[in-house]
């Protein structure tokens, strides 16, 4: 499925948010995740297509109590913003919504961990404050989940996340994609 000119923007009004890509996430972190090094090496290859455009680059981080650095493989250069966040959603208590309007950010494209928490309550919330949203969903990543007894495998938590979110809140796309068809 292709873009069309409607459906994204290559230019200074599109940001690219890399949300809690943290080594608290990774192997040896105090919580981490089913397969984050694939999903943080996708959301590399958007860091570096965003750098290359010299397009707006926004990296949230969770404040946590131990392994809060942003993995190396996405860590901020100068000059990029950094956002901490105590709460799901990037945009509540931060200053996310004023540097995004600050830049006259019309579209973001969203990445990072957990899909089905912190990824998904900013892309709705971003959806929400009317911006044009796309998120890369193999530049995410979760873990299994347990409810009533029950194990959700982190690949069914994932796929029903991006799921809701197609359509209904934005775009959904893999690296390849969005990096192949965007004009």
């Amino acid at each position: 499925m292709g873009f069309t000119q409607a459906q994204t923007v290559k230019n200074d009004t599109t940001a690219l948010l890399l949300i809690d890509i943290q080594d608290f996430y990774f192997p040896g972190g105090f919580y981490p995740l089913v397969e984050p090094e694939a999903a943080a090496e996708q959301a590399s290859r958007l860091l570096h297509y965003f750098r290359k455009e010299r397009m707006l680059v926004v990296h949230v981080k969770h404040a946590a109590s131990k392994d809060t650095l942003i993995r190396a493989l996405v860590a901020p250069q100068a000059g990029e913003t950094v956002i901490t966040k105590h709460y799901a959603n990037a945009f509540r208590k931060t200053n996310l919504f004023k540097v995004l309007t600050q830049h006259h950010i019309k579209q973001v494209v969203v990445c990072g961990m957990m899909t089905q928490m912190c990824v998904e309550a900013t892309a709705r919330a971003a959806a929400d404050l009317g911006f044009d949203l796309i998120v890369i969903g193999d530049a995410c990543a979760t873990r299994d989940l347990v409810y009533e007894g029950d194990t959700i495998k982190a690949r069914d938590v994932h796929l029903s996340t991006l799921a809701s979110l197609k359509g209904y809140y934005g775009k959904v796309f893999s690296t390849d994609e969005y990096l192949k068809e965007i004009p």
